[in-house]
C-alpha cells in the first residue's frame, strides 16, 4: 500500500488508495483537485458538493452503462445521464430521493439496455451505492432514441 504525503486527504479501501485535497482560495471559492491532476471549483461560480456528489453518481453509471452495452455488442452511439435529487430539510441535508434518466442513442435493444442500467446500479456504481447506504431512494427510467 503506498502513501502520498503532499497534504492530500488519505481514504484507505482496502490496498486501494485514494487522495485528494480541497484549498481555499478566499471568499466561498474552494478549489478540489486529485494528485493524478484533475480539479473542481466549489463555492462561488463553481459546482456545490452536493452537485458535485450527485454528477459523480451520473458519471459512474454512465461509465457502467456504456461499458456494459459496449460489451454486449450493443450498437450504442452515444449516451446522455440526467439526474435530479431532493434533499431533506434538516441537517445533515442529505439527499432522499435521486431520480436517474439514461438517453441511449443506437439502435439497442430495451431488454439489453434495461439490464446495463440494473448491472450498473446493482452491482457496479459505487457511488450510486453510496447514496443507497445512507438510505436514500433512487429510482431511473430510460429512453432508446433510435437514429
Amino acid at each position: 500500500m503506498k502513501l502520498f504525503k503532499k497534504h492530500f486527504a488519505i481514504i484507505c479501501l482496502g490496498d486501494q488508495m485514494i487522495s485528494g485535497k480541497v484549498k481555499w482560495l478566499g471568499d466561498e471559492k474552494f478549489e478540489a483537485s486529485v494528485e493524478e491532476g484533475g480539479k473542481i471549483i466549489f463555492g462561488e461560480k463553481g459546482i456545490s458538493p452536493m452537485r458535485t456528489l450527485l454528477l459523480s453518481v451520473a458519471g459512474c453509471t454512465a461509465i457502467d452503462v456504456t461499458m456494459i452495452l459496449q460489451k454486449m455488442r450493443e450498437p450504442i452511439k452515444g449516451l446522455e445521464v440526467e439526474i435530479s435529487g431532493e434533499r431533506r430539510d434538516e441537517y445533515p441535508r442529505i439527499y432522499q430521493k435521486v431520480h436517474i434518466h439514461y438517453k441511449i442513442y443506437g439502435d439497442v435493444r430495451p431488454e439489453k439496455a434495461k439490464r446495463a442500467i440494473e448491472l450498473s446500479q446493482e452491482k457496479y456504481c459505487s457511488a450510486s451505492a453510496h447514496l443507497k447506504l445512507s438510505g436514500t431512494k433512487v429510482t431511473y427510467t430510460f429512453e432508446i432514441i433510435s437514429e
